[in-house]
């Protein structure tokens, strides 16, 4: 069984995905990490909520003081080299852009989507720090970063001995819905099914995704359009 790990929003900068959430969501996020490897940043913000257990949201930026560590051609992850969408990050600000699915063993979960003529790349060793000592997964990444099927299929993460949300502070923000929009849903469904993603809904139409959330300010929606 696979399970929503986490949202993805991504900001030109970590300061205005902080501004965006405490707009958007009424809460303050909490200080995450940098990624090496990628040369990123994040803050956080604990959604987990009953059939979205262990949920968060990460608000992700590139981090112009470190470049990434990938080799030469290897872009970053979830489309963050994509010309045209840094250009509608930085006119429009910061935007849900993807999702990530936690698997409890990452190579059997690859070959099952391979089966299907999806590839979502190798498992990558990554980590991060943090003051209660350092996370560390692996991640299936692309070498040119792509997003499969527009983000339709997420990205597959399997976590180490420790997960973000065991260290992070709980909030009044809960997830309580999760749908994916793409013009050949049957696809979608058959990736989902071999992963053993339930719960969630797959619509037909342009590539599209959006997560309901309860929040301070009431029930609010974040969405990605193609």
């Amino acid at each position: 069984m696979s399970h929503l790990d986490h949202l993805v929003v991504w900001a030109q900068t970590l300061e205005e995905g902080a501004a965006w959430c405490e707009a958007t969501l009424g809460v303050a996020s909490q200080a995450g990490g940098q990624h090496p490897l990628m040369g990123t940043h994040n803050r956080l913000l604990n959604i987990s909520a009953p059939g979205f257990e262990g949920a968060y949201l990460e608000i992700i930026a590139i981090n112009p003081a470190t470049p990434p560590q990938r080799p030469p051609g290897h872009l970053r992850w979830f489309d963050m080299d994509h010309p045209e969408l840094r250009q509608r990050i930085a006119q429009d600000g910061p935007c849900l852009v993807h999702w990530v699915a936690r698997v409890p063993h990452i190579q059997p979960a690859l070959a099952a989507l391979h089966a299907l003529g999806l590839d979502n790349g190798p498992a990558l060793a990554a980590s991060r720090a943090t003051p209660q000592g350092e996370l560390r997964w692996h991640i299936a990444v692309r070498p040119d970063g792509q997003r499969l099927l527009s983000g339709a299929v997420p990205t597959l993460i399997e976590w180490g001995t420790h997960h973000p949300t065991d260290s992070l502070p709980a909030s009044p923000v809960q997830l309580t819905g999760w749908w994916v929009q793409h013009p050949e849903p049957q696809q979608v469904q058959a990736a989902w099914k071999e992963l053993g993603l339930t719960g969630m809904t797959v619509r037909t139409g342009p590539p599209a995704m959006g997560a309901q959330l309860n929040t301070p300010k009431g029930q609010v929606t974040i969405e990605m359009n193609s």
